[in-house]
């Protein structure tokens, strides 16, 4: 395969993953924001500090300004709009690697952000969330169901699972800085409420509930979207999609790269750590920690394959 093709399969993958990571990173929001005694702006702010988005000249976001950097902003980095019109490009880049039905769910209604004026796309907040994860959810059945596993395949799911790692990460993140402000709440209500709209912007409320039942305890959370092996979204199960996508491109092109063994380290540290040692070393800290190293496969990624 033409490295240019590698890499724009690559980043497709990546891209609709961050427009569907940052949809559910702006639900999380929204629902914080709504709880009893939540400076809204504080929650909006997280969201943006997050994302990696431009702040304000206050340094202070609201619904308003996550709206206009994050959904309709053409150029952003993290914007939904950009990334669904960047995995558009990249797709239309590789056409013939491409299925009909995952095509099909690139064009289909593409246009929709950009005929939302900011006021419209605030006042239909949800709805607009919700058709990002729908049209990510279709491009990724459309994958799974048509798509031969073959390189092609591998490059757009290393993409997919590389972005999805570091989304979870910044996701434990939003929640992190929501607490920094107001620590002797840790464990109360609200700080109970906050937990559950982690798991709800990830879907896993009912996967939680299956694993852990109904002890919500942060520490469990915690571990749930870090270490858990067998859901889909923690940073552990990623990690073993990373190894296992590079372990078959390592057959098809027969050697290893940096990269591979990199990813196979991560693995085996994640399987081998718990989450109490995370907490007494500090969790923001095993974050950032973690975003740096996922930030330097994707590098090491590129270096191996030339793009």
């Amino acid at each position: 395969m033409l490295s240019r093709a590698a890499e724009n399969l690559f980043w497709l993958g990546r891209y609709m993953e961050r427009a569907e990571s940052t949809a559910r990173i702006i639900s999380m929001g929204q629902r914080m924001a709504m709880l009893p005694g939540t400076p809204g702006r504080s929650e909006w702010t997280s969201v943006m500090q997050t994302t990696g988005a431009e702040m304000p000249e206050d340094e202070m976001a609201s619904e308003l300004d996550v709206v206009k950097r994050l959904i309709l902003d053409p150029e952003g980095p993290s914007s939904i709009q950009a990334c669904l019109l960047r995995a558009r490009d990249s797709g239309r880049a590789v056409r013939t690697g491409l299925t009909q039905e995952m095509w099909e769910s690139l064009n289909e209604d593409w246009r929709y952000l950009e005929s939302l004026d900011e006021l419209t796309a605030r006042s239909q907040l949800s709805k607009v969330l919700e058709w990002v994860r729908k049209k990510s959810a279709y491009f990724r059945g459309a994958v799974d169901t048509a798509m031969l596993r073959n390189e092609g395949y591998y490059f757009l799911r290393l993409g997919s699972s590389i972005e999805r790692a570091d989304m979870t990460l910044r996701l434990l993140n939003v929640k992190y800085f929501l607490l920094l402000p107001e620590t002797e709440v840790v464990g109360g209500g609200r700080d109970h409420h906050q937990w559950m709209s982690v798991l709800h912007a990830v879907s896993g409320l009912r996967s939680y509930h299956y694993h852990y039942g109904s002890d919500y305890a942060p520490w469990n959370i915690a571990d749930f979207l870090l270490l858990n092996k067998i859901f889909p979204r923690s940073l552990a199960f990623c990690y073993s999609q990373i190894d296992l996508c590079l372990s078959h491109m390592e057959t098809d092109h027969g050697g290893s790269h940096k990269c591979q063994k990199t990813a196979r380290q991560e693995l085996e540290r994640l399987n081998r750590i718990d989450i109490s040692g995370i907490f007494n070393d500090g969790l923001h800290e095993f974050i950032n920690e973690e975003i740096a190293r996922t930030s330097r496969i994707s590098q090491e990624v590129s270096d191996a394959y030339h793009f």
